[in-house]
């Protein structure tokens, strides 16, 4: 499925855009720690260390619990590292803040989680149309963009539907919809075909791919879908907070 070029639409903010191909993306010496519910800590990351190049997928693989998540939600700027640095196309996370973060996250980077996250009772396309509108798009170029969007990934006949008269699978096509529909530079995916059977998985962990490869972009998948980590060009396994097989 070939995902089709779009120009970027959002206005100016306090940090310059960042197109897709336009960067590589470098975490150097990551750490994160928490405390457990009896008050002791609990180090999750332990000094992760990797770069990706525009261009490339990376699938990365552990056990429940190794610290998937708490990296990709440090990778896309929802969590703060205890030490390290994360950088793309010479922009470092760590120096941004407030608004400035904010906009780093709505230009730059789509997520994919695996539970959508949809608001039930719009449309479609309501769901997909979310994120320009909130960057201040028009009602018109936004839910035509989310259209354009929504029959990339097979759901040219489902646009109008509220999200809540969708199957599973489909409903998480609109998420993946909804996580292109900025054309991001950066994919972060957390178990993004968990709850799909085989075949849709396999569609959904394609789209990724080729919108990475066809955008010159990124995308960070962490899975434990074997047939989602073949797709990707590197695997990356985390085992007890760092990366032991690249």
């Amino acid at each position: 499925m070939q995902v089709t070029q779009t120009d970027s639409i959002y206005e100016p903010t306090p940090i310059s855009p960042i197109k897709v191909g336009e960067g590589d993306l470098r975490v150097v010496d990551l750490r994160k720690s928490f405390a457990s519910p009896a008050g002791e800590r609990v180090d999750v990351l332990r000094g992760v260390t990797f770069d990706v190049k525009a261009g490339e997928s990376v699938a990365i693989t552990g056990a429940s619990g190794s610290g998937k998540s708490t990296l990709l939600h440090l990778l896309g700027g929802l969590d703060a590292p205890d030490h390290g640095s994360i950088s793309f196309a010479g922009t470092e996370l760590g120096r941004l803040e407030g608004d400035a973060l904010a906009a780093f996250r709505q230009r730059s980077i789509g997520f994919i989680f695996q539970f959508h996250y949809l608001l039930a009772d719009l449309s479609a396309t309501e769901n997909v149309a979310l994120p320009l509108m909130i960057s201040r798009q028009s009602f018109s170029d936004a839910k035509r963009l989310a259209r354009e969007r929504l029959r990339e990934v097979g759901l040219g006949d489902r646009v109008e539907f509220p999200t809540s008269h969708l199957s599973g699978g489909e409903q998480q096509r609109v998420a993946l919809a909804r996580a292109l529909v900025s054309s991001p530079p950066i994919l972060l995916a957390d178990e993004p075909t968990g709850n799909l059977d085989a075949s849709i998985g396999d569609e959904i962990g394609k789209t990724l791919v080729n919108y990475v490869r066809s955008r010159n972009g990124i995308a960070i998948i962490a899975t434990h879908n074997d047939s989602l980590a073949g797709l990707c060009d590197r695997v990356m396994l985390l085992d007890e907070g760092r990366i032991t097989r690249v």
